[in-house]
């Protein structure tokens, strides 16, 4: 369960940190309730993987998915661009997350 934790706040703070773009400073009522929202699910449930995995290795993927979704979203929703030191640098994120999926005893 720890796991379905970690993939529903993983979900949340892409859906908050997507919302806060577009809530513009927090000056636009529904954008801002979603943010506000999204991160107190994302951090609620976080707490809650944290019982079974280790803090390094959830915050390690929270953030790495996190980061690579919000890069991705940015790029396609928000027409912000990528170069390819940026591209390079989310596949090195991805390599992280796997590696410490696969590889790593740590995440059991």
């Amino acid at each position: 369960m720890s796991w379905t934790y970690l993939s529903i706040a993983i979900v949340a703070e892409i859906i908050a940190t997507s919302a806060l773009k577009s809530a513009e400073g927090f000056t636009r009522l529904w954008p801002s309730l979603v943010t506000i929202v999204g991160y107190a699910i994302a951090f609620f449930c976080l707490s809650l993987s944290l019982r079974h995995i280790p803090v390094g290795i959830a915050y390690a993927i929270w953030s790495g998915v996190g980061i690579v979704a919000i890069s991705i979203i940015g790029f396609v929703l928000f027409k912000q661009s990528l170069d390819l030191a940026g591209f390079i640098g989310i596949g090195l994120i991805v390599a992280g997350v796997v590696v410490l999926n696969v590889f790593s005893k740590s995440s059991l």
